[in-house]
């Protein structure tokens, strides 16, 4: 298994429930921090949601590993934020054996 290449720096983003005044609520994102990050894509596929086509391309992220509990280990329903592209975490695994590194399996939707 190869080290990877952590060139692109992500913002690591968590949901946030907030009260939209009316009794109900809408969903924010606050950010946790930055994580240097190797992006590659992995297969792509096109659907029609509410009468509109959104590509969705899965993506293996790789950052730093992290132990369990911390602020900076990713988790499901997380994102990275790359300026205006938006990564949705899917699963999170170790990369290697010695925990070194995380690979993150993430999606990103695109109105077309």
């Amino acid at each position: 298994m190869s080290t990877p290449v952590l060139n692109r720096r992500l913002v690591l983003e968590a949901p946030v429930r907030l009260s939209d005044g009316a009794g109900g609520a809408i969903r924010s994102w606050s950010t946790l921090g930055e994580l240097w990050a190797e992006i590659r894509p992995r297969t792509g596929r096109e659907k029609a949601e509410a009468g509109a086509a959104v590509s969705t391309v899965g993506y293996r992220i790789v950052v730093r590993g992290a132990p369990a509990g911390s602020l900076q280990r990713p988790a499901p329903e997380q994102r990275f934020r790359d300026g205006a592209r938006l990564y949705l975490i899917r699963a999170v695994t170790e990369y290697d054996m010695a925990g070194r590194y995380l690979t993150c399996f993430a999606d990103e939707e695109v109105a077309a």
